[in-house]
């Protein structure tokens, strides 16, 4: 070292290399031949805070192999210079680190704080330049497809599910590209996936041996599904019903002659919608139109032309009416003072305003003029159960219930066999899972299709045409859990890059890191 000194905040050392000989980085041979030298400034990791800048005297030597292109080469000092470099080997890895962890704008924001300014765009080259990790050999595997650009384009996402680190990364989802990356390593023994088709087929075309694992979670979600349409397609039994004397009723009616009508359900705009286009979809093909044609004249597909024709119109309005809405919660109130005679929706809005309501007074008023258009006062009772609430309470352990929802619940089940059935199904499907007893399921299939639950039969035929993998997924104890945590680590570089997510520096970030 000549010398070091502060100049403009920052640290400069000035020194030279000591060297006597170097050898040609091109054919290796060691010269002691001097051809003149230069100095070289290279930028070093930060001393206390403050900038540090290297000012060193390099040489440059003659090549003394006649059949060598370089003439002459400069030295290169290790651990400290590199070819054509201006910051030192350990600033680089410093700064590569950040933009590993931070990507561009926060690492260099970061890298500015910590003494080692560089603009965004130098840490994304420092990341890509850095070199893959060599790929491990697995014999157990997680796959799972990730967005690059929602609903347009695609990746998938390998782990290793031993050691819980990704392996891959490439584009696309699709059976073609799963099977090539799989015919290409032979070693892979189990295989966890979720329920998708293209990777089922990936699977059995580019590792036949290997043991198909299907995701317990996605299973149980599947099952949630069929569960929520099962609760849906019996709405009917979760009101409670009326406490007024059937006898009662019966003697008061023949007194003052046949009882009248009630009016019917309020119908939610979805409902009205559902309703017409129910309507106008059967009149065009009772009239003879096709459904390519009924979907032209009235502006919607033909699958839901398809859709509406081959389903009953109560199982729409249903569906449509047994939504939750935000104001199902004041509705008592609104019933209640709606009987006691306050009929302005512009006063029940600010009454619920002050119980918690943030909706528009456009949705207070168009539930209050269909409360006008009754002839029967509105119920005051306790409004029922959502069927999604419902169908949330036959999937969670009754031990984890809250006392009023086992009541509710314990009262529907008893006025509705099949959501009874459904709640047993659902017991003895937990019980496999959390015992790991995949050697019940085609029992359980059998006595699920046993019972009139058409959901939970879509849902068992999906178990048997993928029957292997999911008897294996609740046999084994590995599950697709650690690929789903990689994906959500991945969402979060990627949206941390603000579109600079490229495949290739999301597969540098995630393998690396």
């Amino acid at each position: 070292m000549e010398s070091a000194q502060v100049e403009e905040g920052a640290v400069v050392f000035t020194v030279s290399s000591t060297m006597r000989t170097a050898a040609c980085p091109r054919c290796g041979t060691v010269s002691a031949r001097t051809h003149g030298g230069y100095r070289r400034r290279l930028t070093d990791l930060p001393l206390s805070g403050r900038p540090v800048r290297i000012d060193v005297g390099v040489r440059r030597f003659r090549c003394d192999d006649p059949g060598c292109g370089a003439v002459t080469f400069a030295e290169q000092i290790p651990g400290l210079t590199a070819p054509f470099a201006r910051r030192t080997a350990g600033l680089t890895d410093r700064l590569a680190a950040i933009g590993l962890a931070l990507a561009g704008r926060a690492g260099s924001r970061m890298a500015a704080k910590l003494g080692m300014p560089a603009c965004r765009d130098t840490l994304i080259r420092l990341v890509r330049a850095l070199p893959e990790p060599p790929a491990a050999a697995a014999t157990v595997i997680g796959v799972d497809d990730f967005a690059l650009r929602k609903g347009a384009v695609y990746g998938t996402v390998i782990i290793d599910m031993q050691t819980r680190r990704p392996i891959d990364i490439f584009p696309g989802r699709d059976a073609d590209t799963l099977a090539a990356w799989l015919a290409e390593r032979p070693g892979i023994a189990v295989i966890c996936r979720d329920r998708a088709g293209s990777y089922a087929d990936g699977v059995r075309r580019g590792a036949p041996d290997a043991i198909e694992v299907a995701d317990r979670w996605h299973l149980w979600a599947n099952l949630g599904a069929a569960v929520d349409k099962t609760v849906s397609a019996h709405a009917a039994c979760l009101p409670e019903p009326p406490l007024e004397d059937n006898h009662v009723a019966d003697e008061q009616h023949s007194q003052i002659g046949p009882p009248p009508q009630p009016d019917p359900p309020i119908e939610y705009p979805l409902a009205r919608r559902h309703r017409q286009r129910h309507v106008a979809i059967h009149e065009l093909l009772a009239a003879g139109r096709s459904r390519a044609e009924a979907a032209r004249e009235l502006g919607i597909s033909e699958r839901t032309v398809y859709r509406f024709a081959g389903t009953p119109l109560e199982q729409y309005l249903g569906r449509a009416n047994n939504r939750a809405s935000r104001l199902d919660r004041f509705m008592d109130h609104l019933h209640q003072r709606f009987a006691d005679g306050l009929c302005n929706a512009t006063a029940l809005h600010r009454e619920i305003q002050l119980l918690g309501w943030r909706g528009s007074l456009r949705t207070v008023e168009r539930y209050v003029a269909q409360l006008r258009e009754r002839t029967d006062p509105p119920p005051t009772a306790p409004t029922p159960p959502k069927p999604r609430i419902v169908a949330g309470w036959i999937m969670s352990d009754p031990d984890h219930l809250s006392a009023g929802a086992t009541v509710q619940l314990k009262n529907i089940l008893a006025r509705c066999p099949e959501l009874e059935a459904t709640r047993h199904h659902v017991g003895s499907f937990a019980n496999m899972i959390q015992n790991l007893d995949g050697a019940r399921l085609p029992t359980w299939i059998e006595a699920v299709r046993a019972d009139d639950l058409p959901a939970l039969h879509r849902f068992t035929t999906s178990l048997i045409r993928d029957q292997d993998a999911v008897t294996a997924g609740l046999t084994l104890p590995w599950s697709n859990g650690p690929t789903e945590g990689t994906v959500n680590r991945l969402k979060m570089i990627k949206r941390s890059m603000y579109g600079r997510a490229n495949l290739d520096l999301l597969r540098r970030r995630l393998l690396i890191i």
